[in-house]
């Protein structure tokens, strides 16, 4: 493992780094994990050094590599070609690279002169695209030149077309560059200088007319045209917006106007007592199957489950809904001559007359028995009709007082549905009681729009129960979301009293 062979003399010398074999780079050379035998060495005997160094005579001798040179991207000039160009350029046929200089060069200097032709071209404007106002134009010279205010000068007709020729050679294209900023007989716009671009723009922009004295006037005959067509349209318009103004002064002045909130009895927002919060309170809280409260005349009996529904967040029975109509009336019989005559039906009345198969009146012909109520529908000034939608309550008025039919939903909602069958059946009610024949057809079908809105999912009831009360008052509906808390309280005492205030 240890033993040295007779070529360690030959790998100090490959080690060396002051020798370099050119023979390496031969696409020739290989590397051999093994040194070849031939059978030429077999005979000979390796004993010296000697027979190293003629084995290395047997490489060719090092070469000098050729000199290659690489072309770079030469920089474009900035500010054109100088004058010197062609002395610059002799002065650099002594380097050794003066033809890559030159090629490199060259390249620059023809970008310049396609740049220069191009810039050379939108100097100069004819005569044919430039017409200068009477009011712009001053004496002209005996060269038949004419400048305006700006002195921007124009060309003759007479004159040729100025178009700038080709550059050929670098003195040509210093001469060019020099005559941009010299006066000239056309409209000249230096873009080389940025400074004056403004200035040329707005003096250029001036000399430009657009034919003031033809297109101008077809322009206006345009706009003359233009604005005769619309003028009938605008006529018939004020004329829509005069009629609809006489609508809506005639339709306020019918309106009936809200009372301030001082002219209304304070008896609708009078709080409650601490007797009546402590009796309130003892209800709402008894055993749920213990009757609190029977109605004679309407055999309605009010259980301590029944009144639940007067608990905040709670949606109002039939029951309840049923007894303070039943109040209502009542509170009118006790003093008449202090609220409108009405009718309050039941919340069962809408679903029997709209039954199953449509408008049956034969199935609520027995509801309004003279004899039993003491009165006639036609006699009175409202009546009443709540109406049930699956989870919601509205309200339904036979206003004869104003003779329309009038809707109102605490959520905006309509249906024109629920009026035309209150139409219908107070016809045929009023045929069947009194044998007059009525007509409705004039009566408005109005659905109120400005009521108090319900602003949750739960008193829609309260709703309906407190536009029955205001309306019987022949008040404006003047409460807010905000009461239903206490008149959810007040109710209550006045079903546990069986009067209503």
């Amino acid at each position: 493992m240890g033993a040295r062979t007779n070529n360690r003399k030959r790998d100090d010398e490959c080690l060396s780094l002051n020798r370099s074999y050119s023979s390496l780079k031969s696409p020739d050379f290989h590397v051999s994990k093994k040194p070849k035998v031939s059978a030429l060495s077999l005979d000979r005997p390796v004993s010296s050094s000697n027979y190293t160094v003629a084995r290395l005579a047997r490489y060719p001798e090092e070469t000098p590599q050729l000199r290659r040179e690489v072309h770079g991207p030469c920089r474009i000039r900035k500010f054109g070609l100088s004058k010197s160009f062609s002395r610059h350029w002799e002065s650099k046929n002594n380097c050794e690279s003066s033809e890559q200089y030159a090629a490199g060069n060259m390249l620059s200097y023809n970008y310049q002169i396609a740049k220069n032709r191009a810039i050379g071209a939108l100097r100069s404007f004819p005569k044919d695209f430039i017409d200068l106002d009477s009011d712009s134009e001053t004496e002209r010279g005996a060269s038949g030149d004419s400048k305006n205010e700006d002195g921007v000068e124009a060309i003759e007709d007479d004159k040729p077309d100025q178009r700038p020729r080709e550059v050929n050679t670098v003195q040509e294209l210093d001469a060019k560059m020099k005559n941009v900023h010299q006066p000239s007989t056309s409209v000249v716009v230096d873009l080389t200088n940025a400074d004056s671009k403004v200035e040329n723009a707005e003096a250029m922009l001036g000399a430009l007319s657009l034919d003031r004295d033809l297109s101008s006037v077809s322009a206006y005959k345009k706009l003359l045209q233009t604005v005769e067509r619309r003028t009938s349209r605008l006529k018939s318009l004020d004329f829509e917006i005069e009629l609809n103004e006489k609508r809506r002064s005639i339709l306020q002045s019918r309106t009936p106007k809200k009372k301030p909130l001082d002219e209304i009895p304070q008896e609708l927002f009078t709080p409650l007592t601490k007797e009546e919060e402590a009796q309130v309170e003892r209800a709402l809280s008894t055993n749920r199957r213990r009757v609190l409260v029977t109605h004679e005349n309407s055999n309605i009996e009010i259980t301590g489950e029944t009144l639940q529904c007067l608990r905040p967040a709670a949606w109002l029975n039939d029951e309840v809904i049923n007894l303070y109509l039943e109040l209502l009336k009542e509170r009118e019989r006790r003093e008449p001559e202090k609220y409108l005559k009405c009718h309050f039906f039941s919340t069962f009345f809408y679903k029997k007359l709209n039954g199953r198969n449509g408008y049956d009146y034969g199935s609520v012909r027995k509801w309004t028995n003279p004899k039993k109520l003491k009165y006639e529908l036609i006699d009175c000034d409202k009546i009443f009709v709540p109406i049930h939608r699956e989870i919601h309550w509205c309200l339904a008025v036979i206003n004869k007082k104003e003779k329309k039919f009038q809707y109102l939903d605490s959520l905006k909602g309509m249906d024109s549905r629920v009026l035309k069958t209150l139409a219908r059946y107070f016809v045929d009610e009023v045929k069947n009681k009194s044998g007059k024949d009525i007509d409705v057809s004039s009566w408005a079908q109005e659905f109120v729009e400005d009521l108090p809105e319900q602003e949750n999912g739960f008193d829609c009831g309260m709703f309906m129960i407190k536009y029955a009360d205001f309306y019987s008052r022949g008040l404006n509906l003047c409460f807010k979301q905000e009461h239903m808390p206490y008149f959810r309280r007040r109710t209550a005492k006045e079903i546990l009293k069986l009067r209503a205030n």
